[in-house]
């Protein structure tokens, strides 16, 4: 009785956390947001130099350099690369509203009031080709913008020893 109490056990913990994980992204807005209310100009200078278009290999993209994972979650298509600095504002917003201006925890600290130009300054660079990305699953995606929240909100420990409890997240994702 003790082992298919043990197994219910597991299979419900497993069921609550898998949920949980797979509920994310619909809670993110993924609509139309509403009109910039802050400049994101000065984020853009610390994180880019201000190049909206910035694709360097590091893993992160645009102006504000968005992760892929993070960039999809909140409503972007592509690249941030390739995505006009509206586009990439819009996308900026919606991350603020999930995650706050932890996600850049740096360049955060340059985000005012008030509406960014919204015009690029400068002619985008050609944009350099890109070597095709191996796709995440979606599950990968999950796991990478619930990382970039709880990093965010300063709970990134209490999310990795989440994923040592639970070890069977780590299986599903094949890691």
């Amino acid at each position: 009785m003790s082992a298919n109490r043990k197994i219910s056990t597991r299979a419900l913990r497993f069921a609550t956390i898998a949920g949980a994980i797979a509920a994310i992204p619909f809670s993110l807005s993924t609509g139309t947001a509403a009109a910039a209310t802050h400049n994101w100009d000065g984020v853009a200078a610390c994180e880019s130099g201000g190049n909206w278009n910035i694709n360097t290999g590091n893993g992160y993209y645009g102006g504000l350099q968005f992760s892929q994972s993070t960039w999809a979650a909140n409503g972007g298509s592509g690249s941030a690369s390739n995505a006009s600095k509206a586009e990439q504002i819009r996308v900026a917003e919606n991350v603020l509203a999930t995650q706050g201006v932890g996600a850049w925890p740096h360049c955060g600290q340059y985000l005012q009031s008030g509406d960014s130009t919204l015009e690029d300054t400068a002619p985008a660079a050609p944009a350099a080709p890109e070597e095709p990305a191996k796709p995440a699953t979606p599950i990968e995606t999950v796991k990478d913008t619930v990382g970039d929240a709880a990093r965010a909100n300063g709970l990134y420990p209490q999310y990795e020893q989440l994923l040592k409890d639970a070890p069977v997240l780590n299986q599903v994702a094949g890691r």
